[in-house]
């Protein structure tokens, strides 16, 4: 049996020391080339630094390690012999809050880092509203650069209780959250436990990485899967086959199951569940299977099967929020595409309700424009009905993506219904 995977994605300040702790990850997990070791460690002398600068290993740019900064998600693939692991190290810039929206939108978990001089600042507040509205279910809040206050652990309590608070207002379970005081550059409760700090008697950082539950939000919702594609041999053996080939969305469904195919809305009973490897007893969330219908249905690419005790609502019309993520504004009245699963269907922006204050957590009044990486609440009027399910309750057939039809640009990413409801009306 193959070993586990959990997706996570880091976020943080500027300088807060992203790059140094994925670098860190990436050296005490023995991830990287002894070569690329060993060209760091030249280049941290050459730099007169008495410690390895880690962050060399995944600041792979000149560009970005001529300004020290980080531009863009860049995805890490790492392992231990309990679990394996894909990082998204997202940036720190306010201007790339769309890229944070791109690296936790499919993320089990995100490392929020703070400075330990500085505590929680703004783009922290700006950070965990993002994974708020995203659904993350798990936080870990990183207090790094712990050698710089000499392990001060008042401070560090201090920070851990103005995070506590901030992410109560923000929706999030007390047992969600992890607090890790560490020094990404000397490797402080990162991978090893840290002798400086004695009082701290949580997991290090890798620890609850390889400790935390997997199972995303997802797995105990209702059944839902896209149909990719429909599986007709044709051939003498299977003349009648008719096989419905997807990725499970969310949920877990079996033989006997009674399932209803959106949008059009006919009702069946799965005959059977199988892979390549064979037939099934159940599939969950994440897995890819095919399958079988015991009624002879249309149920093309793009369609949604779905459990009929619980399905989604089949909309024409639909409120939504939106990252905004291209340089040219949105405005009322564009004719954009919507990919939702494996459909995509053409769309016009109706009005644009509200922006979102990430700093204050709060709805500003209706704008003219989103402008690149604003985050606002619009109408939207598709040609072709969807079946869709608001993303609070289910993150993969809640969200989808605006298209430039002329480029096939990606230009939003949206979620269905409003996310932060209950914490903005609170």
């Amino acid at each position: 049996m193959g070993r586990d995977l959990l997706r996570f994605a880091t976020a943080g300040s500027v300088d807060d020391g992203k790059s140094t702790l994925v670098g860190r990850l990436l050296y005490d997990t023995k991830s990287v080339l002894a070569d690329q070791i060993e060209a760091v460690e030249r280049a941290s002398v050459d730099k007169g630094m008495s410690t390895p600068d880690l962050s060399l290993l995944v600041d792979g740019l000149r560009a970005e390690r001529e300004q020290g900064i980080t531009i863009d998600v860049a995805y890490r693939y790492f392992g231990t012999p309990t679990r394996e692991f894909v990082l998204a190290d997202t940036p720190g810039h306010v201007q790339y809050t769309r890229n944070t929206v791109t690296g936790a939108s499919t993320a089990e978990l995100a490392v929020l880092l703070v400075d330990a001089r500085n505590g929680v600042v703004a783009q922290t507040r700006r950070h965990a509203a993002v994974l708020s509205l995203l659904r993350v279910p798990r936080l870990v809040l990183a207090i790094n650069k712990i050698d710089l206050i000499d392990y001060d652990e008042d401070k560090i309590r201090t920070i851990a209780a103005e995070f506590s608070e901030l992410t109560r207002s923000l929706g999030f379970d007390d047992a969600s959250i992890e607090v890790i005081p560490l020094s990404a550059l000397v490797g402080d409760n990162v991978a090893f436990r840290s002798a400086h700090t004695p009082w701290y008697d949580g997991p290090t950082l890798l620890e609850h990485l390889e400790s935390v539950p997997v199972e995303g939000p997802d797995a105990d919702a209702p059944f839902r899967m896209p149909v990719q594609y429909v599986i007709r041999p044709r051939t003498e053996q299977l003349h009648d086959y008719r096989g419905y080939a997807g990725q499970v969305a969310s949920g877990t469904v079996r033989a006997g199951d009674e399932v209803v195919v959106l949008p059009e809305g006919q009702r069946t009973t799965v005959s059977e569940v199988r892979t390549a490897d064979g037939p099934l007893d159940a599939a969950s969330a994440g897995l890819s299977v095919t399958v079988l219908l015991t009624d002879d249905i249309d149920a093309p690419r793009g369609a949604l099967i779905a459990t009929a005790a619980d399905a989604p609502e089949v909309v024409s019309e639909l409120d939504a929020t939106l990252c905004w993520l291209a340089e040219k504004p949105l405005t009322p009245g564009a004719r954009l595409l919507l990919k939702h699963g494996t459909r995509t269907t053409q769309v016009i922006v109706g009005g644009l309700a509200s922006r979102l204050d990430t700093e204050t957590v709060s709805y500003t009044d209706a704008p003219e424009r989103l402008e690149i990486n604003d985050i606002g609440r619009v109408t939207l009027r598709v040609a072709d009905p969807l079946p869709v399910d608001p993303y609070a309750r289910i993150r993969t057939t809640g969200g989808f993506l605006l298209i430039d039809p002329p480029t096939g640009n990606t230009l939003a990413a949206g979620l269905v219904g409003d996310p932060l409801a209950a914490v903005s009306a609170g």
